[in-house]
């Protein structure tokens, strides 16, 4: 597997300024188009095996890639407890235009799958296709508020933020803020009018996404041109050595038809 941001690498990290004097974190392949870019998961950063894969496979191919940290992720500024999906998709935006031209390939792993839709609504005529890592839009009310007892909804309005375990490190923290700012931006109760290519990828034994996220968002998605793919025993991650093979495969004919 290739690794993340080495040592050199973040010597050539380039920060973009946001408002309020925030710095997103960002790296670059310089390559033929059209550019791939990963946009991570919740509380996930570039240095992440699939995005260093995704960097490795662009490299081997002369392919144009860019990854980065939304605020409060890795190397970027803030704190992860002040950030939004409203917040975290216009640092997306601002990554895109600042940092890409042309057509692009939007790769999303979890919440990064939202903020992907989200950036390809806002840039269609941009976007040639789009690969979708157990896609978790609208999580913050289907996953987060929807499990919640009256209890819990509660003390996470009074207390604005709760804490819920993590298979992977510490407990991550949930806002009220985040919440609140995720259904200004739900996609899965209406149409969405994106009419390119979609790849989605899910684990069958996905434990923190179900699978059936994906099938609702194919079946929403107005493309005629979209494919769900279901790994067995998959889990959330989807990185291990063959499910990276699958992710290059899919990636593969999605840029030599773009």
């Amino acid at each position: 597997m290739t690794p993340g941001p080495t040592a050199r690498d973040r010597e050539d990290v380039r920060y973009l300024a946001r408002p309020g004097g925030a710095r997103i974190a960002t790296l670059a392949v310089a390559g033929a188009p059209p550019t791939v870019v990963f946009l991570g998961g919740y509380a996930s950063d570039m240095s992440g095996v699939k995005a260093g894969f995704l960097d490795g496979w662009c490299r081997a191919r002369g392919r144009a890639f860019v990854r980065f940290d939304y605020q409060g992720h890795g190397l970027s500024s803030g704190r992860l407890e002040d950030g939004t999906i409203g917040l975290w998709r216009e640092d997306a935006l601002a990554v895109v235009r600042e940092r890409t031209t042309g057509p692009l390939v939007l790769v999303g792993s979890s919440m990064g799958a939202w903020i992907m839709l989200l950036v390809a609504l806002a840039l269609p005529e941009r976007i040639r296709a789009l690969v979708g890592v157990a896609a978790a839009p609208d999580f913050t009310e289907d996953l987060i508020w929807a499990r919640l007892d009256d209890a819990g909804r509660a003390a996470l309005e009074r207390d604005g933020v709760l804490h819920e375990p993590s298979r992977y490190g510490p407990p991550l923290p949930f806002t009220w803020r985040l919440v609140e700012d995720g259904r200004r931006h739900l996609l899965l109760r209406a149409p969405i009018p994106l009419a390119c290519p979609v790849r989605l990828l899910h684990g069958a034994a996905d434990a923190e996404v179900p699978w059936t996220t994906s099938w609702r968002l194919a079946e929403a998605l107005a493309s005629p041109d979209v494919t769900l793919t279901l790994v067995k025993g998959g889990e959330h991650r989807l990185s291990n050595a063959p499910e990276l093979a699958l992710l290059g495969g899919t990636l593969a004919t999605l840029t030599e038809e773009a």
